[in-house]
């Protein structure tokens, strides 16, 4: 939090933006739907910025095309090292190189231009109220949406993570299984139209502290058997307070491939562009 007296270092929310990818290389400078992909995620990110207050933000990235256009786009940029592994890395880097130490970090993918500003401030506010080393987004599914997501594992079972949840908003753990499993599942539908499933929506808050705890550790057993990092920090100790969100209506979290893209543009022409102006 910053001091009483305002004086205290901003928040700081870190866009990792890298060129390089097997499948969609250069994907931060797509245009989809007219806009590129980093324009839209930095649009976000400046309406978050604002909602939150004492908050700024910076591009990190490895390639200097992107950092050119990060330029243009008049957002601060961090140059870090190709060699970083993770989103998360590469915002504990671009957070030590700023003159002023942020006490909260937020990780915004570069290539989630569908993340509504509100989430991410509400991740910055979480910590300022709070204790935990690390917020995250979850929204409980409803029968139609948990149906829709076991339908979605049978071809591609890793794509979706699970929460499990105390009832005063603390993560227990995350899965890419579909956790809790349902004793009696039809008295439980019978009672109401949602499910007790929640699911993560890949954004993170950090206290810097945490983030670089977790930045110079190695990966967990269970991070490493589901490829889920938010596990380190439980594994660790550490906790993870979660902030609940509605569902998303633009459903694609992240842009991927050549088809995301296409979907990514066909949800914008079905429910409208996100895009602030």
């Amino acid at each position: 939090m910053p001091d009483s007296d305002g004086s205290g270092a901003p928040d700081l929310i870190v866009i990792p933006a890298r060129y390089g990818s097997s499948r969609l290389p250069g994907k931060p400078l797509l245009r989809i739907a007219g806009r590129t992909l980093l324009e839209r995620v930095v649009a976000m990110a400046r309406q978050a910025a604002t909602q939150a207050g004492h908050c700024t933000l910076v591009v990190a990235t490895d390639d200097q095309r992107i950092a050119d256009h990060a330029a243009e786009l008049g957002v601060a940029v961090a140059m870090t090292d190709a060699a970083l592994e993770s989103g998360s890395a590469r915002a504990c880097a671009a957070a030590r190189q700023q003159a002023q130490r942020p006490q909260l970090v937020v990780n915004l993918q570069g290539d989630a231009p569908f993340i509504p500003p509100a989430t991410i401030a509400g991740l910055i506010e979480t910590l300022r109220r709070g204790k935990a080393d690390v917020a995250t987004p979850v929204y409980r599914l409803d029968w139609e949406r948990l149906d829709r997501l076991r339908q979605h594992k049978i071809a591609a079972p890793f794509s979706g993570t699970t929460c499990a949840r105390a009832p005063d908003g603390r993560a227990l753990w995350f899965s890419k299984n579909i956790i809790p499993a349902l004793r009696d599942e039809a008295k439980l539908r019978a009672a109401g139209p949602v499910s007790p499933v929640w699911q993560h929506l890949g954004l993170y808050g950090y206290r810097l502290e945490a983030l670089e705890w977790f930045a110079d550790s190695a990966p967990g057993t269970y991070e490493r058997l589901e490829s889920l990092e938010q596990l380190r920090f439980l594994e660790g100790g550490r906790s993870i307070d979660t902030l609940e969100v509605e569902p998303p209506s633009h459903a694609l979290s992240g842009i991927d491939t050549p088809a995301d893209v296409a979907l990514a543009e066909a949800a914008i022409a079905r429910l409208g562009d996100p895009f602030p102006g």
